[in-house]
């Protein structure tokens, strides 16, 4: 990244993530790809009422027993986030911790005590995922798109990156170019806000069907891959 791009200093104020200043901007990327945005919608709702219907229909009800059985709260977490043209939303999880007062402060550690034992088996799978295709159906999110961070995280991180805002372009995503990229979990230092926002603004320049498949695709290889090694008892604990 080049400095002019990234800096520490001279960040736009937390307050103003949105892109209210750049409508020439947002004007010319919806111009300039109008059809694709269209195409993505429809694929985004086909691809959710088929995840909701197959999977969240059964296993929202199943999970939703197991999770309140272990600890006191509801089964669904729900967190503001940051989305499109810096809007907030509500997102939805399943809940993988015990209800504390931290958690839209302070994300989840690899060794986390507030992490349930079936909410750390939720997120080895990324199951607790799965509620989010709820804001994709309504169109708060889409299918590939930078991840929407807690406002929290968006507070400090467009203190680091000079164009934070810049991400905030598109849909946030349930996955997208920086989590098959290696940037998941933890954003615990510099270098890995830097990282995470390079292949976020990477994947707003490129947008487009070829790039969304092959991401959707490395996403599913990924988690066959990490679902075979929980279920094989080679998975690490995070």
């Amino acid at each position: 990244m080049h400095s002019s791009t990234i800096q520490q200093r001279n960040s736009k104020p937390a307050n103003q993530w949105s892109l209210r200043d750049q409508n020439g901007i947002v004007r010319s990327f919806v111009a300039s790809r109008k059809e694709y945005l269209a195409i993505k919608r429809v694929g985004d709702i086909i691809f959710s009422i088929v995840v909701i219907l197959l999977l969240l229909s059964w296993m929202a009800p199943l999970l939703a027993i197991i999770i309140r059985a272990g600890t006191k709260g509801p089964a669904f977490f729900r967190q503001k986030r940051i989305g499109q043209n810096g809007r907030p939303f509500t997102c939805y999880k399943f809940r993988t911790m015990v209800m504390n007062p931290e958690a839209d402060d302070q994300p989840a550690e690899a060794e986390d005590a507030r992490i349930t034992r079936i909410g750390r088996f939720l997120r080895d799978t990324n199951i607790d995922e799965l509620p989010q295709f709820l804001n994709v159906l309504v169109g708060q999110m889409s299918v590939v798109g930078p991840r929407p961070h807690m406002v929290a995280d968006c507070v400090r991180f467009s203190f680091v990156v000079h164009s934070y805002q810049f991400r905030h372009l598109v849909k946030p995503g349930i996955t997208g170019l920086a989590q098959v990229n290696g940037c998941h979990g933890l954003i615990a230092d510099y270098d890995s806000i830097v990282m995470r926002y390079y292949w976020d603004a990477q994947y707003v320049r490129k947008a487009g069907y070829r790039l969304d498949l092959q991401i959707i695709f490395a996403t599913m290889r990924q988690l066959l891959a990490k679902i075979f090694r929980k279920f094989s008892g080679s998975g690490k604990k995070r």
